[in-house]
């Protein structure tokens, strides 16, 4: 009796080592692929904030300008007013 138990103890156990073996490549093999997903989702976030500074540059040079662009709209429509006066004969 001594003799099967301790047999049958060393093939669960002999299984239990397989099925520990297996999950651990599983699980190996996932955490490559999240790593791989981490690794891209970093960069995704990194060009993403790369076009978002570029983004701010442009929105900042529109809004620092806006004042002077919006004058130099204001006196071309004036000078064409002035213009067209003058053409009109007035």
């Amino acid at each position: 009796d001594f003799v099967k138990e301790t047999n049958a103890s060393t093939q669960a156990k002999g299984k239990e080592l397989v099925n520990k073996s297996e999950e651990k490549a599983k699980s190996e093999a996932e955490l490559v692929e999240a790593k791989k997903s981490k690794d891209a989702t970093l960069l995704e976030l990194e060009q993403l904030a790369n076009y978002k500074a570029q983004l701010h540059q442009g929105c900042d040079f529109l809004f620092k300008n806006f004042d002077v662009r919006q004058t130099a709209r204001d006196e071309e429509v004036q000078a064409l007013k002035q213009a067209l006066a003058i053409l009109s004969g007035a």
